[in-house]
This record gives structure tokens, C-alpha cells and sequence, in this order.
């Protein structure tokens, strides 16, 4: 309990929070408004509520989609803290159950029905442009939240499983997942809905993990050089980075040198750029761009980078 309340009065505590209520607010916004008018249905528990909701209201149950919205993530809560850890299991309790309150907080700012034009179920106009704004929308909000191990909850539970454990692609495992919800969706729509949904599910796929290799981005730096001691000292020391050295032979003329490897942020791989050109230094340089990092990767810097 002790560390729990230490940990509450953290600047990451309240960064992170800060953080997630704004990924889910982004989150809430595009689901009220792009999803729900014209019951586009996509791979996600909110397409999948929207369907159970609707279902229902064909029974004669009324049930409001924010209700079934936090009845399906908190079932997929237990999931989210056994299998993939207590820090991602707790900041997904928290974005999960302030969905469906947002979704009434947007209905209470500004209701869909005051953007839809007479004779239309459209805030846009057209289903093909309400699933693109959804899909780029709900992306960075997914991206947003994923990058401080957090989710929105539902469909991001079950594809944070399938990552951690098969090592699937999020992108990929969200659009498998999704693409069996999207078939549901043929209870209310016609097939042609059921395809738009079908293409925004694979769409979301493909921009999630666009957003995220952007996110996650690092350069995979190699450095032949003869000076490669006073690069090493600068890595290390300025940069706080760790770095790999290797002593190779040049293959035209046998000649031996040494090799350095290091994985840098997009800022410091600038930095290192400019000191070597700063310090006139005589180098062989070829980088690459890596989208994961898994194991001893610093993210926490502690000295200044230099521009």
C-alpha cells in the first residue's frame, strides 16, 4: 500500500493519467460520432456493442451502447491483469471504464444529431469517409495509448495478448479479431456495411501499425572508423547509450579496423552526425531505421543531447 501511495504522488502517475484520459477522450469522439450515426460496425467491442445494443432494442430491451460498452471491457479486464501484467491491467481498468462515460460526455456536448443533415445517417455524408476518419482517429488514440502500455481496452486486450505471446504484429492481431466482430454486424446491416466495416478493420490494422513504428522508431547506427575511441566516448558518455564494437577487416585492402553498432533515437543519431562532422572525423556510416526494441533499452535519459 505504501508504494501504491508513493507511486500516486509521481509525475509519471499524473503524466500517464493526463495521457490516457486525452487517448480516450480522442478515442470516445470518433466512436460517437463516426461509428454510431450510421451503425458502422468495425473489428472493436464498441462495433460489437453497437450490434448487441441494437440487437436488444429489436427485442424490445432498451440498452444504451456506453452500458455495453463497459459490461464487455469489464469482462476483459481479468484477462488484461492475469495475462499481460498489473501495470497494463490497471491503466486498461482505468481507460476501459471511462469509455462509455465519455460517450456520454460527447452526447452531452454536442449530440450526432445536430451534425446530420435531414434524410442522412451520416456526420460526414458518406460511410466511406466516416470510416476513414474513424480509422485515422482511433489509430492515434490507439498508438497514444499502447506507446505507455496502456489500451483502450476490449479488441487492444485480446490483441496486447496475442503480441506478448505469439509476437504477432499488433496491427495484424487486431485486424483478425476484429474482422470476426465485423461479421456480427450482418444482424443489423446490409452486406455492404458488413464489407465497409471489413475494410476499416484491415484499414485500422495497417494505420495502427504505421503510427506505431513511427512511435517506436529507432536508428541501428554502424560506424567504421579510426577514431572510433572518440566516438565510443561520445555514445557513452553524452549520449548514455550503450554500443557494440567490433574489429573487421576491410575487404579491399585487408586492412583492420573497428566497427561500431549502436541503437540511437532520431535526435541522437543527429547528434552523432553532427560531432563527427564537427570534429572533422574520418568515418564509414551506414543506418537504418528499426521500428521495435525489446530488452535493455534505456528510455529514461539522464544527460542533455546536443544538437
Amino acid at each position: 500500500m505504501k508504494k501504491i501511495l508513493q507511486y500516486l504522488t509521481t509525475w509519471k502517475f499524473w503524466k500517464e493519467l493526463f495521457i490516457m484520459t486525452l487517448g480516450m477522450t480522442i478515442a470516445a469522439a470518433a466512436v460517437y460520432y463516426f461509428m454510431m450515426p450510421g451503425k458502422l460496425v468495425l473489428g472493436s467491442i464498441s462495433g460489437l456493442s453497437i450490434v448487441i445494443a441494437n440487437v436488444l432494442g429489436l427485442a424490445g430491451i432498451t440498452v444504451k451502447v456506453s452500458w455495453v460498452v463497459t459490461a464487455i471491457n469489464a469482462i476483459l479486464l481479468l484477462l488484461a491483469w492475469l495475462l499481460i501484467g498489473s501495470e497494463f491491467g490497471a491503466k486498461t481498468v482505468y481507460t476501459a471504464m471511462i469509455l462509455g462515460p465519455l460517450l456520454d460526455f460527447w452526447a452531452w456536448v454536442c449530440p450526432y444529431e445536430k451534425l446530420i443533415e435531414p434524410g442522412l445517417n451520416s456526420v460526414m455524408g458518406d460511410p466511406l469517409l466516416d470510416l476513414i476518419v474513424f480509422v485515422l482517429v482511433v489509430s492515434i488514440s490507439q498508438t497514444i495509448l499502447f506507446s505507455i502500455n496502456a489500451s483502450t481496452g476490449g479488441l487492444d486486450i485480446l490483441a496486447k495478448i496475442v503480441n506478448k505471446y505469439l509476437h504477432f504484429d499488433i496491427g495484424v492481431s487486431v485486424t483478425v479479431a476484429g474482422a470476426i466482430i465485423c461479421c456480427t454486424a450482418f444482424a443489423i446491416n446490409p452486406f455492404r456495411m458488413v464489407v465497409i466495416g471489413l475494410v476499416g478493420t484491415w484499414m485500422n490494422g495497417l494505420a495502427l501499425d504505421y503510427f506505431m513504428a513511427s512511435v517506436n522508431r529507432r536508428k541501428r547506427i554502424c560506424i567504421v572508423s579510426d577514431q572510433s575511441e572518440q566516438i565510443r566516448s561520445y555514445i557513452v558518455d553524452t549520449l548514455s547509450r550503450g554500443c557494440t564494437i567490433y574489429d573487421v577487416r576491410g575487404g579491399y585492402k585487408g586492412e583492420p579496423h573497428t566497427e561500431i553498432q549502436s541503437l540511437l533515437t532520431t535526435d541522437e543519431f543527429s547528434s552523432v552526425m553532427n560531432y563527427i562532422k564537427a570534429h572533422d572525423i574520418k568515418a564509414f556510416i551506414t543506418a537504418g531505421n528499426v521500428s521495435e526494441v525489446y530488452g535493455l533499452w534505456n528510455h529514461r535519459k539522464h544527460k542533455k543531447v546536443e544538437k
